[in-house]
């Protein structure tokens, strides 16, 4: 697609069981900041069936909605969300559009990028507008997390990216901005669903996502054993939060899969972060470094995590946590008293 006749930025309005996905909102939030460097509009693409909330994707920077709102588009299937975000393209011609990078997002962007020609960056974790030719700049871990490497798009369009949950800010919501939806109906055909959904199961988990907890204590190799980390679950417990972990201790069998913090983890952004024997690996920094505040405790005083720790313990973490955790319920005491 020539890129002189692409404007706007697009967002995909990820939904599940016609609820918006939040990572939708943190995109619709850097779209925003992205427009405005290129004097451009944000368009919020909806594909789905009777999906709740759609005329308040304005509150979170949407100047445009694009709603296909289709019976047979109720369950997500890759072939027909293809063909309709395709012809979205088609018909508008957008200039740089966003994924989240989830599981349905991983397995859209990348074949509707083949589809139309385009290139695809994934799992960005940053994406800056180059002043002087206006290319998305679409940076992400590459060897492993051992380096960033950003990448652009000069002669394709749109400029294509997915981007994890937890990496961007929603912008502060505008409770009176309105815009009309504009209804994008798509005829999908039976030849278009290469297969059939039986049957839907959702798994039902009672622990918190780490991404949505405002407090983590997070565990390192330094920490050790499972019962260790008895010790980080009772701080967790005094300051309300739940309990992460670094991949060390994930790839050791001490901790499961869904509390694992990095780049080949989560990317989170709790209000408070608290780092207990973890050095700091920049496959680790990548998932937590914009954290509000980031405390840091490690017997070694030249670990990495101290350089974007805001408050910093050097000590044994097995010793250091029953300290603090005392000196909490002394605290609470005597704020009772």
């Amino acid at each position: 697609m020539n890129r002189e006749e692409c404007n706007g930025v697009f967002v995909y309005i990820e939904q599940k069981n016609g609820n918006i996905q939040n990572v939708s909102l943190e995109l619709l939030g850097k779209a925003q900041e992205l427009a405005g460097n290129l004097n451009q509009e944000v368009t919020a693409v909806v594909v789905g069936s009777d999906v709740a909330g759609v005329d308040k994707l304005a509150h979170y920077g949407a100047d445009n909605i694009i709603y296909t709102n289709n019976d047979d588009l109720k369950l997500y299937m890759t072939e027909p969300y293809t063909k309709v975000l395709a012809k979205v393209i088609e018909d508008k011609k957008p200039e740089i559009f966003l994924f989240g990078a989830t599981a349905i997002g991983r397995d859209l962007a990348p074949r509707l990028a083949g589809r139309i020609h385009t290139g695809l960056t994934a799992d960005c974790t940053s994406l800056e507008i180059n002043e002087e030719n206006k290319d998305l700049m679409m940076t992400r871990p590459a060897f492993g997390g051992n380096i960033m490497a950003t990448i652009v798009c000069p002669d394709h369009r749109p400029q294509m990216a997915t981007v994890r949950p937890g990496v961007m800010k929603k912008a502060v919501p505008d409770m009176d901005k309105v815009v009309e939806i504009e209804d994008f109906a798509v005829e999908i055909k039976a030849e278009d669903k290469t297969y059939e959904i039986l049957e839907v199961v959702n798994e039902v988990s009672e622990k918190m996502d780490i991404q949505e907890a405002k407090i983590l204590v997070s565990g390192g190799r330094g920490v050790g054993t499972a019962e260790n980390f008895e010790k980080l679950a009772r701080l967790a417990d005094e300051l309300g939060g739940i309990v992460s972990s670094s991949r060390a201790t994930v790839d050791s069998g001490v901790m499961p899969k869904e509390v694992q913090v990095g780049q080949t983890g989560k990317t989170v952004r709790p209000d408070l972060y608290v780092a207990c024997g973890i050095s700091g690996a920049i496959q680790h920094l990548a998932g937590m470094e914009e954290s509000e505040f980031i405390v840091a405790i490690n017997k070694d005083e030249t670990a990495p995590i101290f350089d974007v720790a805001d408050l910093g313990i050097v000590g044994d973490v097995n010793k250091v946590l029953p300290a603090l955790v005392e000196e909490l319920k002394m605290a609470k005491v005597e704020k009772f008293q």
